[in-house]
């Protein structure tokens, strides 16, 4: 099974939360994607510009099918919000990829009061998260390790626990699937596996930089939707 089925993703906006992986994952939808229709890649905060993508500046004209490319407002080698409203990229794209969060590329990421972006037009949001940050202290692991801690009732210098990420995540807005990122072993497998079962929503365990990147897809048993 594909990513995108997995996850339900529809025609329209589907955003990307939380810790690091959400670039790779996004890349990862669009591969599935584009195979179905034109895919739009961009941000509500700010991203590396994708190197293997063209980029336009404004799209004028809906894409072709099997299109991929990405937009918004480019400093440097960074996309900012695109200069296009995101209900307008849905007329021009069947899908819209958008990521919605920063994290520095730290495996988790708790969110201050301005977080994530998530746009209203988002069909479905799925959180994202490194279980390489699984063990760390906090202030090396968490984006916003203060807040992560405080979220926690502990501080930066304790190790991430899976409950902790639990409850972490558990603040997050709405998400409709959570990907547990960098099971490069085994081990690592059983470790998201265990975070991955805390959770009710389908939950996908990869590590992106593998051959096989996909490695276990889990539902909640007697998850039907």
């Amino acid at each position: 099974m594909e990513l995108c089925d997995f996850f339900g993703i529809q025609p329209g906006v589907t955003a990307l939360i939380g810790g690091g992986g959400k670039t790779s994952t996004m890349y990862a939808l669009a591969e599935e994607l584009k195979r179905r229709g034109s895919v739009i890649l961009c941000t509500s905060t700010h991203i590396m510009i994708p190197p293997h993508v063209p980029y336009c500046k404004t799209i004028d004209t809906p894409l072709p099918p099997h299109a991929v490319v990405s937009t918004g407002t480019l400093i440097g080698q960074k996309l900012l919000l695109p200069q296009q409203t995101f209900s307008s990229l849905c007329a021009l794209a069947d899908y819209v990829l958008v990521e919605a969060d920063g994290s520095r590329q730290l495996p988790l990421k708790a969110h201050a009061s301005h977080e994530p972006v998530i746009p209203y037009e988002a069909k479905r949001v799925i959180a994202v998260i490194g279980i390489d940050g699984l063990g760390k202290p906090i202030r090396e692991a968490a984006h916003r390790p203060e807040l992560f801690a405080s979220l926690c009732q502990t501080d930066t210098e304790e190790p991430v626990t899976a409950e902790m990420i639990y409850h972490v995540v558990m603040t997050y807005p709405h998400f409709d699937g959570i990907v547990i990122n960098k099971a490069d072993d085994k081990n690592a497998v059983q470790r998201a596996l265990a975070i991955a079962e805390l959770f009710s929503v389908p939950t996908a365990i990869t590590a992106w930089q593998t051959n096989n990147p996909i490695k276990r897809l889990w539902r909640k048993p007697n998850d039907t939707d």
